[in-house]
């Protein structure tokens, strides 16, 4: 079971979207698969054992809370028995604005939240066995919300929101006319976006493009959006493209689909759909049959 929505409306100027996975499998049970994200995360995972390889270590996630950052690559894992997960995904900027951390510092990288000042049982603790998916997830958002007032943290820098609903709608844009369009020069440009991204604003732009591709390859994207595939030059500039951020072409990509990618590209879109009016909060996806609610019991 899967679920994901739009924050609380108080939070939403930090959070973009809120979600919880849960999946049942026996203790031993071992699989694998990747994180890519083009947002860092808040992230809880409870009775799964996780095994991810960073940027600088190989860390050994059980019951605990963590801070992910952005993602300029995928970045594989393993994990062993049932998973439950329940996270926040923060909106550019706002992990500076809420734990002091810049984007640009954990590219690639995890931290745990006591290494973050924050001690773990505060958030972890609020998971117990048996609680329903959107309690967990109103628990987390209240948490947070209080975390908020206490620390006095700050709105994000709205100007890398606006890149980031600029990526989703076009990530081909000129980034020269993003600047001029808000009155803010390229230089500027460049150290924001570094800054709340950990990527110039190119390669956020190219990261955007390759993940609406993914997403069209795991069948969670919007069909109608054709330009999806239209955005490369040609097939051999696509397949460069795409290799170089996931290590496999886009045809071994389909036909290996990863379960845990998939439900972090159908978060995305998503968020995505709604941000730029493409669909209602709540609404049905393009790619669903009825509305993604969370199951009870």
């Amino acid at each position: 079971m899967s679920f994901n929505r739009s924050p609380a409306d108080d939070i939403s100027p930090w959070v973009g979207r809120v979600m919880v996975a849960i999946t049942h499998a026996t203790p031993d049970a071992a699989a694998s698969g990747v994180l890519c994200n083009d947002a860092a995360y808040v992230r809880t995972a409870v009775d799964a054992h996780w095994t991810v390889e960073t940027a600088d270590r190989t860390m050994e996630i059980s019951g605990q809370t963590f801070l992910c950052g952005q993602h300029d690559h995928a970045m594989p894992l393993q994990y062993k028995g049932p998973i439950k997960v329940a996270g926040m995904m923060l909106r550019p900027g706002a992990m500076r604005a809420l734990f002091g951390v810049n984007d640009g510092t954990m590219l690639q990288r995890i931290s745990y939240f006591d290494e973050i000042g924050i001690p773990d049982k505060e958030v972890t603790g609020l998971y117990h066995s048996g609680i329903e998916a959107s309690t967990w997830l109103e628990k987390l958002e209240h948490w947070l919300r209080q975390h908020i007032v206490r620390s006095e943290a700050p709105l994000p820098d709205p100007l890398s929101q606006r890149f980031e609903e600029a990526a989703f709608a076009d990530p081909n844009q000129s980034v020269t006319d993003f600047a001029d369009q808000h009155c803010v020069t390229t230089r500027t440009l460049q150290r924001t976006i570094r800054r709340d991204f950990g990527l110039t604003p190119k390669q956020v732009l190219r990261r955007a493009r390759i993940l609406d591709l993914a997403a069209r390859l795991c069948g969670v994207a919007d069909e109608a959006e054709e330009e999806i595939f239209l955005r490369f030059f040609d097939q051999s500039h696509q397949i460069h493209e795409f290799t170089r951020f996931f290590g496999i072409t886009p045809h071994a990509f389909r036909v290996e689909r990863n379960a845990l990618l998939t439900l972090s590209l159908e978060i995305r879109q998503a968020r995505r759909l709604e941000l730029l009016d493409r669909i209602a909060p709540g609404a049905v996806r393009p790619w669903m049959r009825k509305p993604f609610l969370p199951k009870q019991g």
